[in-house]
């Protein structure tokens, strides 16, 4: 047996290996703490048989032993045959094999047993630069034993050496069960576990811990070493920033409901309901304020977070007014009051606001233009704030957008109200006027529409006397509900009083009416009823052309629906539709009511 079999023959961990790191020989130890079988070993990289995070220091050890010029040592990381890991103080150094002359590095470990904290200096210095703390569980003395890292770690425990009983009080209790886990590993290295700390500081700390099992020293004592890191302010950012996040997206929702409300605002009321009630809680502004420009003053309108003072003080300002509202109507910028001294310095001759002459009011107010329509201002909304207030620039951008698309939203509606107001003057102006006396008779009629947004169409009514002294009462209704419906209304009423005037007897009429609709080619169709009443004898007789029934009430008898005809063709359809006529003798109490909707029920 040569001298380096003398080495190989020792009860630790001992191998040679090249200058390059390749392992010649080992001895059934140091296999042992490799994890495997000697012939598994020999031949391989001594560095690529230890754990990842220990082979550049293994490799730096067998090159400075290599060298022979210094003494090369470092503790070292071995896998271990089980699940605990081994870590021992390892020396390099550099021997010749006299048969062959090849120049060998012998690797072997140090008893180190007795000097503990040396064996963890890599651990330490490696958790001090990655932020971290060490500690050290004994399962014997149920004691934990901080061993170093990061100093910001070990001011969170108030001694070294801690009972396990002192440390599990101080973990929530919802975490204690995760810790003891945490204590005994069943395996070589535990996941990170999320602790709750309670420090003697009185404050909560959220606290990550990762446990190892390691044999300290070859054939030494197997302890439970940890790292812990302190996650309470990334946690609280993480928290911070899923709050925002969950703002933000409320916001975004709040933005999208308030834009889909301002596209479809049909009417003035309805696009100041909107603005009044969103506007403010979009920008978590605390007070909303709506002026539109007519007859070249401002019409305000507020929500409840600006009080009738402050209106008051706005309502009826001129355009030409030297104050915010005005100004940014008039420019088309936005201006912005970030302040009370903002204020005052920017707008000394403006509107006496109440709330900015108060001492320390904290408020502010963001006044945005609405734009213009046919060249013309429309008005401008502002946002009012409790707290001083610097939009940022896309802040700026979403309310411009806004705005602009509460403008649109008003100019639609301003020329559909211009649209309305001249079909309805069209429609009066061919709506009758009833002639104040009809012999025998008393006529009213009013005209009504059914629901919002349907002011005109082609209804009518009509009273006249014909040429042999009796009186004519007519109802229709065309097609539609817009200018043209109201045109052709206007042309049938017409018809249907030239040809009454010469051929008075209603099916004849309506009949004749019908013919020229039909000849026209009119694109729509209507329906009528048509009286003819005599008051010499009180007989009435009556034709309808598809419209609805008519009620006959007397002065002792309730309402009664009457149907003068069983016809239901409307005009604009056949080129001779048959119209039967039904006589009907009249007393002085009757009263007759009708619709184009339905019948009334209308008693004496």
């Amino acid at each position: 047996m040569d001298a380096l079999d003398e080495l190989l023959h020792q009860p630790y961990p001992s191998a040679f290996v090249t200058t390059g790191g390749v392992i010649r020989r080992l001895n059934a130890a140091m296999a042992t703490v490799l994890g495997r079988t000697a012939e598994q070993c020999a031949g391989r990289d001594f560095a690529e048989l230890l754990p990842s995070g220990q082979r550049v220091s293994a490799e730096r050890l067998v090159a400075q032993g290599a060298t022979g010029k210094r003494l090369a040592m470092n503790v070292l990381e071995f896998p271990g045959p089980g699940s605990a890991s081994l870590v021992f103080l390892v020396e390099a150094k550099l021997v010749e094999e006299s048969e062959s002359d090849e120049r060998l590095v012998w690797v072997h470990s140090l008893g180190a047993e007795n000097d503990l904290a040396s064996l963890l200096i890599p651990f330490r210095l490696a958790a001090k630069a990655a932020g971290l703390g060490v500690w050290m569980y004994s399962p014997s003395d149920r004691q934990l034993e901080w061993m170093g890292g990061a100093p910001a770690m070990a001011a969170l425990f108030p001694k070294a050496a801690m009972p396990l009983s002192w440390a599990m009080r101080r973990v929530h209790p919802d975490d204690q069960k995760a810790l003891r886990r945490l204590l005994r590993p069943t395996t070589a290295q535990s996941p990170w576990i999320e602790i709750r700390f309670h420090t003697v500081h009185d404050d909560w700390h959220d606290l990550v811990c990762q446990a190892r099992r390691i044999d300290i020293g070859y054939g030494g004592p197997q302890l439970t070493f940890g790292v812990v890191r302190d996650e309470t302010e990334q946690k609280t950012q993480k928290t911070d920033m899923q709050a925002a996040l969950v703002a933000e997206q409320e916001r975004a929702g709040l933005i999208a409901d308030f834009s889909s409300a301002l596209i479809t605002a049909t009417t003035e009321q309805g696009l100041q309901q909107v603005v009044l009630t969103r506007l403010a809680t979009t920008f978590e502004g605390t007070g909303a304020v709506l002026a539109l420009v007519e007859d070249n003053s401002l019409h305000v309108s507020t929500d409840a977070g600006v009080s009738t003072e402050e209106a008051d003080a706005l309502h009826g300002m001129s355009l030409g007014d030297p104050d915010p509202l005005p100004v940014a109507i008039r420019t088309g910028e936005p201006q912005l009051i970030g302040s009370q001294e903002d204020y005052l310095q920017h707008w000394p001759h403006g509107a006496a606001l109440s709330w900015f002459d108060l001492p320390d009011s904290g408020r502010a107010a963001l006044v945005t233009p609405l734009g213009r329509a046919d060249d013309q201002p429309l008005g401008a909304w502002a946002v009012i704030f409790d707290r001083d207030y610097q939009p940022s620039p896309d802040e700026l951008a979403l309310m411009g957008t806004l705005a602009n698309l509460a403008g649109q939203a008003l100019g639609r509606v301003k020329s559909q109200q211009v649209h309305l107001e001249l079909a309805k003057a069209v429609q009066q102006s061919m709506l009758p006027t009833l002639p104040e006396h009809l012999p025998g008779l008393e006529v009213a009629a009013r005209y009504r529409p059914s629901r919002d947004g349907l002011d005109i169409g082609g209804d009518w009514y009509d009273a006249y006397v014909l040429p042999d002294s009796a009186v004519a009462v007519e109802i229709g209704d065309i097609q539609g509900h817009d200018v043209d419906a109201a045109a052709f209304m206007g042309q049938v009423r017409a018809s249907m009083r030239a040809i009454a005037a010469d051929e008075p007897a209603p099916g004849t009429v309506l009949s004749r009416t019908n013919e020229l609709l039909v000849t026209m080619g009119a694109a729509r169709f209507a329906t009528c009823t048509m009286l003819h009443i005599d008051p010499r004898d009180g007989r009435v007789t009556g034709t309808s052309a598809g419209h609805v029934p008519l009620l006959c009430v007397h002065a002792r008898m309730a309402g009664m629906r009457y149907s003068i005809s069983p016809a239901t063709w409307s005009w604009g359809f056949f080129l001779t539709p048959t119209t039967p006529r039904r006589p009907s003798r009249w007393t002085t109490t009757a009263r007759w009511s009708w619709s184009r909707t339905g019948w009334s029920k209308d008693r004496d």
